[in-house]
């Protein structure tokens, strides 16, 4: 999908979760699973297939992405420093993540204005339904796919349009 300007959601700027630019040009060329995330979530423990795919696949050209988000059940209410160690402690979280944003109604990001018009294969565009809603943006620069909450990491639909980028 080209957003209708034809540019990319890796155009937009959003702040690091640590602080300062989290400067999205750097994965032009690459593919990122864009994923919004939180710690207190029934899917939380997909932080570990997460991790997986980072790790396997980082070397090819490949990156995941975290998006804090704290719009579902308030199940991300920490602070960046606070969702920094649970990540990081809890599942050794090495990927990137975001500042904290809202992806759904008049706050929404811009990262999602540009995301949520993409839809999955069941036909979903639109409002993200829950944590760990992923997007997959293609080596240029345009969303690919976009799977449900409920698809783990490692699904085989997950991992084969990663592949498919990485060829």
């Amino acid at each position: 999908m080209t957003t209708s300007n034809g540019s990319s959601p890796l155009d937009v700027e959003i702040g690091a979760l640590q602080g300062g630019p989290a400067d999205l040009s750097q994965y032009a060329g690459k593919a990122v699973l864009v994923v919004n995330v939180a710690s207190k979530c029934g899917l939380t423990p997909q932080y570990t297939g997460l991790e997986k795919l980072h790790e396997q696949y980082a070397g090819r050209g490949f990156s995941v992405l975290g998006v804090p988000c704290n719009q579902f059940l308030g199940q991300e209410p920490g602070s960046a420093d606070e969702i920094a160690e649970f990540c990081s402690a809890t599942y050794g979280v090495t990927f990137p993540m975001t500042e904290k944003v809202e992806v759904n109604g008049e706050g929404r990001h811009p990262l999602y204005d540009r995301l949520t018009g993409f839809a999955d294969a069941e036909g979903h565009s639109g409002d993200i339904r829950w944590n760990f809603e992923k997007f997959l943006i293609g080596r240029d620069g345009q969303v690919v796919a976009r799977f449900s909450p409920q698809t783990e990491p490692d699904a085989a639909e997950v991992v084969a349009a990663i592949e498919a980028q990485l060829a």
